[in-house]
């Protein structure tokens, strides 16, 4: 009796041990370079934030800190959560996933939903509000990751049909709302999507110039308000702006401008501490990274930006399984889209579409969506040996 306990105690170590050798374990793979560059993005987001909105009195307000931080802290909670949850399981839960996106999206244009800002596109909880479109992105790249993955690389024009009847619901239901900037994240994460799925050339070029007739045909509709086509049209030739919707832009081309090369310090902006620029908590954010860390600000900024999409980008090249494969690419087509658009239309190259910066806006649901997002790329880097 002893020796067959003292043999079980054996085998239980010999066990045990194994398990803290095993090198194929999750826990083995953390991407520790995609992490703390996001937390540093995360970071710096949360005290931008903070200048941009502590007023410039003696007394600082720290509504929106306290309003960040939660969300910060919440969204490192998701990223963690989904990063030790196997994605493979997604594929189980893919249809519930995306159904309760597009009801979300339904119900955010009924009287149930918010209007602010010329879009219906928010539930207001108190003080908070929720934007389904961010997490229905989500819900689109794991649903086109799925179908991709299982056509295997065999696109034909039916089940391209599945692939836009499932991307262009969402679409259409935030066409409602209206959020074309939306619209136009979406149609990154498609394209990126079908290119790495195996879509052929010529479907892709059909469906980039139907994407740029409809471009047009929404901003010559009465989808838009004027105020919103002028601000989306105004870039390319700001000398007829007759409606000002330009303000912005030079007020962050000022803004930028005047932070040189050290920038003027942080809680030192002019422009940012005078509040000149609207909505620079939001959209244009980058304008206090700019204006009060400088060149060498706005270049560590872009550079952390650089160093995730890198990230990404490699995870997506190591993947086990070709969804894991497409998740990754998903996540790197709605990163680099909107940290291209956000800077650009910052820097008065690109439209006015109200597109977030990653980790860096203020903003619940696109903070909590972005650190998903992370944690959708480490479970699949994590998980790239079993």
């Amino acid at each position: 009796m002893a020796l067959s306990i003292g043999r079980s105690t054996q085998d239980l170590s010999r066990r045990d041990l194994s398990r803290r050798r095993d090198l194929s374990a999750p826990w083995r793979h953390i991407d520790l370079v995609l992490v703390v560059a996001t937390v540093a993005l995360a970071a710096m987001g949360t005290l931008m934030v903070f200048s941009a909105t502590k007023g410039s009195g003696d007394v600082a307000d720290t509504t929106y800190l306290k309003r960040e931080l939660l969300w910060m802290v919440v969204g490192l909670g998701a990223m963690a959560g989904v990063a030790l949850f196997d994605y493979r399981r997604l594929l189980d839960w893919v249809w519930p996933i995306y159904g309760l996106s597009l009801l979300a999206l339904v119900l955010v244009v009924s009287p149930l939903g918010q209007r602010s800002k010329g879009a219906q596109a928010w539930f207001g909880f108190g003080a908070f509000q929720l934007q389904p479109a961010e997490f229905a992105k989500l819900a689109l790249i794991i649903a086109l990751a799925a179908l991709l993955s299982a056509y295997e690389g065999h696109v034909d024009l039916r089940r391209l049909g599945i692939l836009l009847g499932v991307a262009g619901a969402p679409m259409l239901l935030i066409m409602l709302q209206p959020d074309l900037g939306m619209v136009l994240i979406f149609l990154a994460v498609l394209m990126v999507m079908l290119l790495v799925g195996g879509v052929r050339g010529r479907y892709l070029l059909a469906l980039l110039l139907i994407g740029v007739v409809a471009t047009f045909g929404v901003l010559n509709s009465s989808v838009l308000k004027q105020y919103q086509k002028d601000r989306l049209t105004a870039f390319i030739n700001p000398a007829n702006d007759t409606q000002g919707a330009t303000y912005n832009v030079n007020q962050s081309q000022t803004a930028i401008g005047a932070g040189g090369v050290a920038g003027q310090g942080l809680f030192n902006g002019r422009q940012t501490q005078l509040r000149f620029v609207p909505e620079q908590q939001t959209d244009f954010i980058f304008t206090v990274v700019g204006e009060e860390l400088g060149f060498v600000g706005a270049s560590v900024v872009l550079g952390l930006y650089a160093t995730i999409l890198w990230r990404v980008w490699r995870a997506a090249a190591l993947a086990r399984d070709r969804f894991g494969q497409l998740l990754c690419a998903g996540v790197l087509a709605f990163f680099l889209f909107q940290v291209f658009e956000n800077v650009g239309m910052a820097m008065g190259i690109m439209p006015v579409t109200g597109i977030p910066l990653p980790f860096l806006s203020y903003g619940g649901t696109s903070i909590v969506t972005s650190f998903i997002g992370v944690g959708l790329v480490l479970s699949v880097h994590m998980r790239r040996f079993r």
